[in-house]
């Protein structure tokens, strides 16, 4: 199972609480087969996360792993051992803009 930390808003749009478990194919457990299988799972997730036309991650959203920045990694990245273990989590961040 993967583990997945969503940030607030999208925690109430999916109605899901802080962490989400989810059984992605693998191996390897990819970074798009991750956001497939959570938007799969939250279809009101849909087009939040990456645009529904290209596939690109949204401006203000980033994903993390083992303290390292996945946001513009290909969606075929594999992630790293112990998030696709199930032992630390990827998370979901809504980014901060503002001057």
């Amino acid at each position: 199972m993967i583990r997945v930390v969503l940030p607030p808003h999208l925690r109430n749009l999916a109605r899901a609480g802080h962490e989400v478990e989810l059984s992605v194919p693998g191996p390897p457990t990819t970074l798009g087969a991750v956001l497939d299988a959570l938007e799969e799972r939250f279809p009101v997730l849909r087009g939040t996360l990456r645009d529904r036309g290209t596939g690109r991650r949204r401006a203000f959203v980033r994903f993390y792993a083992c303290e390292e920045d996945l946001s513009n990694s290909a969606p075929d990245t594999p992630l790293p051992d112990p998030v696709a273990a199930g032992r630390e989590p990827l998370l979901i961040i809504g980014a901060m803009a503002g001057g």
